[in-house]
């Protein structure tokens, strides 16, 4: 693998993902469980991220330039059904923000996601699903002030703030809750299982 080619690699696999999110969100197909196809890229890109990641290191600006490392993480948080790789990422992306080449807010939405996947409260806040209104709402934390905290002192808005903003970005892309809440959190639990993500 020839290192000129990597950033222009690793957007290529992010904008495979962002074209197959909005297709999905014009076919109404987004909120009804992980769809096969978003599933098998998630997979893909993963795989390929790896790859790339036992070659470079973790991807920083520094190495590849502020777009492809943005790519990289947010392939790397997609890759949901890859829990191993995805915990890898997070400590390797801790070394990076200890030695400042790295923005400690990715590492707190990477941990935020693993810890929702794992049923752990998160610590920011940034990870979302539906609840029993059919709104958007931040996965479980332990308490609303020590989140806010957290977050400020990250240099994000506040937990309030931002489920305004998920919501209406929902609103806006026409995503819809799933029709049958029950049955789709129990399919989630079992999706967890059957990847790892819990026992």
């Amino acid at each position: 693998m020839n290192h000129q080619d990597i950033p222009e690699l690793i957007i290529t696999l992010q904008n495979a993902d962002l074209e197959l999110r909005k297709k999905l969100i014009s076919e109404g197909k987004l909120g009804e469980g992980y769809n096969s196809e978003m599933e098998a890229l998630h997979n893909h890109n993963a795989d390929k991220l790896n790859e790339i990641i036992d070659i470079i290191g973790f991807p920083t600006v520094e190495k590849l330039g502020s777009a492809a490392a943005y790519a990289a993480w947010l392939v790397i948080q997609h890759s949901i059904g890859n829990p191993e790789f995805m915990k890898k990422c997070a400590q390797l992306l801790e070394i990076e923000v200890k030695n400042k080449k790295a923005d400690f807010r990715n590492l707190a939405y990477l941990k935020d996601r693993i810890a929702t996947f794992e049923n752990q409260p998160q610590l920011y806040g940034t990870q979302y699903d539906w609840d029993e209104n059919g709104e958007l709402s931040p996965n479980d934390f332990d308490d609303v002030e020590k989140v806010n905290q957290r977050r400020k002192s990250i240099g994000l808005n506040t937990v309030e703030e931002q489920t305004e903003i998920i919501r209406a970005q929902a609103k806006n892309e026409n995503h819809l809750p799933p029709k049958d809440l029950i049955l789709r959190k129990k399919e989630m639990e079992d999706w967890k299982k059957s990847t790892g993500w819990i026992k």
